[in-house]
């Protein structure tokens, strides 16, 4: 029988507070409707950047086999320590699914070492997400691609390290195209970042984005490996002086 999946789901919670049409689309915000996407059998964690320690203390993240992130006008009010610990986190095996404008969240780019910067514009236009590596499994149960009618435009160059595995890529309706599904192994952690998701848009009900998403979190699932011993090593050999 497979373990049942701990996963903990991490928004801001302001634009929903604070901007009407937001509000309209994600009364309960956008993390009620991205946990509402996953298998029911999955065990659901809620954290939010005003919660204490923004809900992501130790004993949270001692359960959590993947973390969920979605950020966007907030990162710096995310606490330097907080990052830190959900970084040894993702190096130790911990799975981390960053959503959309996460992309310039502190731990996303700690685990990058890079800006992470890209291009961006807000038309409501139309995004095509092609599948680039049908044999992933985070693309199963996709077809060769899907199309989102309204969504934010990012487009490249997206300063990001190489992916490891590069599972989808957008094109826009204004011309530009982008790398949407991008996969990072850090230490025993793996990291998926998926682009769709700005607040204006019902994105988060979409039948496909939501597939891509839990099939992101199986897949970032911690495995049994335990963590490497570093440092001073004794010989597994007898080595002979010379």
């Amino acid at each position: 029988m497979s373990k049942t999946l701990n996963v903990t789901i991490w928004n801001e919670f302001r634009h929903e507070k604070q901007n009407d049409k937001v509000k309209e689309i994600y009364p309960e915000g956008l993390h009620r409707a991205i946990g509402e996407g996953l298998p029911e059998d999955y065990h659901i964690t809620y954290a939010t950047l005003d919660d204490p320690e923004h809900g992501l203390t130790e004993e949270v993240l001692a359960k959590t086999d993947v973390l969920i992130w979605w950020g966007h006008a907030f990162h710096h009010e995310v606490d330097d320590a907080i990052v830190d610990r959900v970084h040894q986190r993702v190096l130790r095996g911990m799975g981390l699914v960053v959503l959309h404008s996460g992309h310039f969240s502190k731990i996303f780019k700690k685990l990058m070492g890079t800006s992470c910067d890209l291009k961006w514009r807000e038309a409501g236009e139309k995004e095509r997400l092609w599948v680039v590596s049908p044999g992933h499994p985070i693309a199963e149960g996709i077809g060769e691609y899907f199309e989102l009618p309204h969504e934010e435009m990012y487009g490249e160059h997206f300063d990001i390290p190489q992916p490891d595995e590069l599972v989808f890529t957008s094109w826009f309706e204004g011309g530009e195209v982008f790398r949407s599904g991008c996969c990072f192994y850090r230490g025993n952690g793996k990291i998926f970042y998926f682009r769709p998701g700005h607040e204006t848009y019902p994105t988060y009900f979409d039948t496909n984005v939501r597939k891509v998403i839990s099939n992101g979190v199986k897949w970032a699932a911690p495995t049994d490996r335990g963590y490497p011993t570093y440092g001073n090593a004794k010989p597994l050999e007898n080595i002979k002086s010379s």
